[in-house]
């Protein structure tokens, strides 16, 4: 009996034992993954890839409604109608439609100042956790809103959100990857992220919208900005970090208003963007008329245009890192092939000839977007303190002046001018404006090179991720300075041990 009750309790402790290996080996495999995503350049991946994903859902959302709430609010309004409290024209149904659209980019680019400011005196991360967020208040709003009004309040905190999200989101990118091939790559991996989201989403949510109804592809956008919410939360930790007390202070924006090379860029980037800003409310339109196109050639106008798009962000990209001193020369080209391009696009009787000039407007904005972002990052750099919550919101800004005057102003020109006239006086202004970029040509000559960079972060640290590293590499130190003993060899050790690693880390002894 005895022997029989200790083999019945024999495989107790080995299964107990066995089990508590097995967590201690989950536990050492989650420390190592812990471990390799702190390393600063797989950190850096994961928080690009974040900000891609806010920026993808970010302009989905803007874009997904076009095919969505014209026949919604047109079947709001025929009910309306039926129940005998319908009093409004057609052309009031217009004009809700176009202050509808146009009331995302009219609170962002109000909110653009504020958040611009917030974002340089709190860090990169918080704000974007905050824009993440009202965008899935926004999204879920859309979704469950039944009047005009519940989707106007969605369509403005959409405009709130995107102000905190995209402007901390391509600053984070801007400030991690101080490098200028590794700025422009990363940033043009972004650019193809919000052109991909622009051009998909029409297909997307109209597709959806005839086959399941409005809430769908609206709660879908909800449930990935949710995830992708908590992704920043366990990469950044946002509410962790006391380090950001002694973080540098950025430059006021409106000093970097009067700056006359960012003004430059700036202005690029309003007048590169207003071709696409306001054929996007008319195109439609005029190829009903002049065309006779059917509902899926209007749905799917700008979804080829998607790839030049793609194919520009990548030659821009290449070309800067082997010249990286014509970043104008390819903001100017992109200018000049978009003034081409638009000039054409009245002249096309058909489809398939439409999406020629409608792809070169596409390609010449990546060109133009490509350049001239990483370009405000290294004026920040090389002529302001390297914090880049401002700048970036006067980039933003910029977007939002195109995207609020296109759903007004285009139709109005269109009805008094005509189309054609439209289109030329685009084209026009983005050629007149091309020589404009010569002014940024001696910009290369003002960037400091890497070691001149070091010297710089002898009086202190550039951006905002060098000066949280510098300041947890002093808390270090000092660390090891309280722990001397008697005859300090020990601690002579430690220090070494201490100092490689920070060498190791810093690439080069970069911050030692």
């Amino acid at each position: 009996m005895e022997a029989e009750a200790e083999g019945s309790a024999g495989p107790a402790p080995n299964l107990a034992q066995m089990a508590a290996s097995k967590l201690s080996q989950v536990g050492e495999r989650t420390k190592q993954l812990g471990s390799a995503m702190r390393e600063p350049a797989r950190e850096n991946r994961i928080i690009l890839v974040i900000v891609c994903v806010v920026l993808l859902l970010d302009n989905m959302l803007y874009m997904v409604i076009v095919p969505i709430i014209p026949d919604y609010l047109e079947g709001l309004q025929k009910a309306s109608d039926a129940g005998g409290n319908g009093s409004s024209s057609e052309g009031n149904f217009d004009v809700q439609i176009g202050v509808l659209f146009a009331s995302k980019a009219i609170v962002q680019l109000l909110v653009n100042p504020l958040s611009g400011t917030f974002i340089d005196r709190v860090g990169y991360d918080i704000p974007l956790v905050i824009g993440l967020s009202v965008m899935f208040l926004s999204t879920v709003t859309f979704a469950l809103a039944d009047n005009y009004v519940s989707l106007f309040v969605a369509r403005g905190m959409q405009g709130v959100g995107s102000a905190f999200a995209d402007t901390s989101g391509i600053a984070l990118i801007a400030d991690r990857y101080s490098e200028e091939a590794e700025r422009s790559k990363a940033l043009g991996i972004a650019l193809a992220f919000i052109s991909f989201g622009s051009l998909v989403a029409p297909p997307f949510g109209g597709v959806l919208y005839q086959f399941a109804g409005k809430r769908v592809p609206f709660l879908i956008l909800a449930g990935v900005c949710l995830a992708d919410g908590a992704a920043c939360l366990l990469v950044l930790k946002p509410f962790s970090r006391r380090e950001r007390a002694n973080m540098p202070v950025g430059t006021p924006i409106h000093r970097l208003m009067m700056d006359p090379y960012i003004a430059v860029v700036a202005g690029a980037l309003t007048i590169c963007n207003i071709p696409l800003a306001f054929l996007e409310p008319t195109i439609a339109k005029w190829m009903e008329d002049t065309m006779h196109s059917s509902q899926w050639e209007m749905g799917m106008t700008w979804f080829p245009a998607f790839f030049p798009h793609v194919l520009g962000v990548f030659l821009t990209v290449k070309l800067a890192a082997k010249y990286p001193h014509l970043q104008w020369f390819y903001g100017a080209v992109g200018m000049v092939f978009i003034g081409a391009s638009s000039c054409t696009v009245p002249a096309c009787k058909n489809f398939g000839q439409l999406m020629i000039p409608l792809c070169g407007i596409c390609f010449g904005i990546a060109f133009v977007d490509t350049a001239l972002l990483p370009t405000l990052g290294f004026l920040v750099d090389v002529r302001h303190v390297s914090v880049y919550g401002s700048v970036y919101a006067i980039a933003d800004i910029s977007y939002c002046v195109a995207y609020a005057t296109g759903p007004v102003v285009a139709g109005k020109i269109v009805h008094d001018l005509g189309f054609a006239q439209l289109n030329l006086g685009m084209g026009l202004a983005n050629m007149l404006y091309a020589p404009a970029l010569l002014l940024l040509k001696n910009v290369s000559r003002m960037k400091p090179s890497r070691s001149e960079r070091n010297v710089l972060l002898e009086d202190g640290p550039g951006g905002l991720y060098d000066a949280i590293k510098m300041e947890q590499k002093e808390k270090k130190r000092k660390e090891l300075c309280t722990t001397l003993d008697g005859d300090g060899v020990q601690t002579f050790a430690r220090r070494s041990f201490d100092e490689d690693a920070d060498e190791e880390e810093s690439s080069g002894g970069e911050y030692a």
